[in-house]
């Protein structure tokens, strides 16, 4: 894994921006093609495409080869997950309202990503690791672009903007 930290820190800063750009593509633009790419709606789910998208071009970008790749895959994979269970507990169980603690969790989880393949990295060598990363990440991205057009009834898919307060969402 050898990437110099100055262009780690590059493609971190481009991809918070990217993020944040991505956030607000689909209102300004709304079409099915950056529905895939951008929220539809404010649910907790739609918000993992802000992380998803740059962490997978880090890993086109960055992974070289099928380790680093492997890594930088399972990278993304974990920092959505993450995304989804900090969010669920704090809008949905602590019924949390707060915008910056949604920009700084945001920031935290792409440099997660963007950290995480150093850990990973020893996993990188072993065979099911490298073959379980692009059909998950492949499986991951087959739902997002299902869930864009065909949501499901459930906590995480509920459009938060019509919700008038957390406080009425039912746990």
């Amino acid at each position: 894994m050898k990437t110099s930290t100055k262009s780690q820190i590059a493609a971190f800063v481009i991809a918070v921006i990217a993020g944040v750009l991505i956030h607000s593509l689909y209102s300004w633009l709304p079409n099915p093609v950056f529905a895939v790419f951008s929220p539809v709606v404010e649910s907790l789910w739609e918000h993992i495409k802000l992380l998803f998208y740059p962490l997978l071009a880090a890993a086109l970008i960055f992974g070289r080869d099928r380790e680093s790749r492997a890594v930088r895959l399972w990278s993304g994979l974990i920092v959505c997950a993450a995304l989804l269970v900090i969010s669920y507990l704090y809008h949905v169980l602590l019924r949390g309202e707060n915008f910056v603690f949604d920009i700084i969790l945001y920031v935290v989880l792409m440099a997660a990503g963007f950290l995480l393949p150093r850990l990973l990295w020893p996993l990188g060598e072993k065979r099911w690791f490298q073959n379980a990363a692009v059909p998950l990440t492949a499986a991951v991205w087959l739902l997002i672009v299902w869930f864009s057009f065909f949501p499901p009834d459930g906590l995480l898919f509920l459009d938060m903007e019509t919700v008038r307060t957390f406080f009425t969402i039912p746990v």
